[in-house]
């Protein structure tokens, strides 16, 4: 049988209060891997590379696509020459976000200087490799459209803070967030 829920003035149960004290340790360890590489520490370099290396990955693969691994690499090696001038390291996962996401932009740019295909070329929903299908319509969308989106409808920012990590006006942003919905809803539902 189980037990009742504890009443809501009852303090976390033990399980809660270790995910958040291992969040918390795990921030601290992170800004602690922050100043030792400040100060010139090589292994710790490294042990910071090696944790920001998938956070980093996450945020170039869907704006870069197939670029995503060139545009990631070149985030790490952006956040490895100016990590010496980060001021706060706590807020190294809001920079190591800006640069990622800025770098995933100009490498799709760069990558990308041919048209777009036209969105009516889809394959129709419902084709056995959904997965390939969303990637088809993310590649139909601008690398300026995919940012916004991936920084807003996947990592969860919202309109202010996205546009501060791209550099950009809140309402460029929200206008490209709107064009790159209704784009990627008229390409799926074709």
């Amino acid at each position: 049988m189980a037990e009742p829920d504890p009443p809501a003035d009852h303090p976390p149960a033990d399980d809660e209060y270790a995910a958040g004290e291992s969040a918390a340790a795990d921030r601290r360890a992170t800004a602690r891997l922050v100043r030792a590489a400040q100060r010139g520490d090589t292994l710790a370099m490294n042990d910071l590379l090696d944790e920001l290396a998938p956070f980093v990955g996450r945020i170039c693969a869907p704006i870069a696509l197939d670029d995503g691994p060139d545009a990631a690499q070149e985030a790490l090696m952006i956040v490895f020459r100016g990590l010496r001038g980060l001021k706060e390291p706590a807020a190294v996962y809001g920079w190591v976000r800006t640069v990622a996401a800025r770098e995933a932009v100009r490498v799709a740019k760069r990558a990308a200087r041919a048209v777009p295909a036209e969105l009516a070329e889809l394959p129709a929903p419902g084709d056995p490799q959904l997965g390939a299908d969303i990637r088809d319509v993310l590649t139909r969308l601008s690398p300026e459209h995919r940012a916004v989106l991936v920084l807003r409808d996947l990592e969860g920012l919202d309109e202010r803070t996205a546009a501060e990590r791209l550099g950009l006006r809140v309402g460029t942003v929200k206008s490209r967030l709107h064009r790159a919905r209704d784009t990627f809803r008229k390409a799926w539902s074709a």
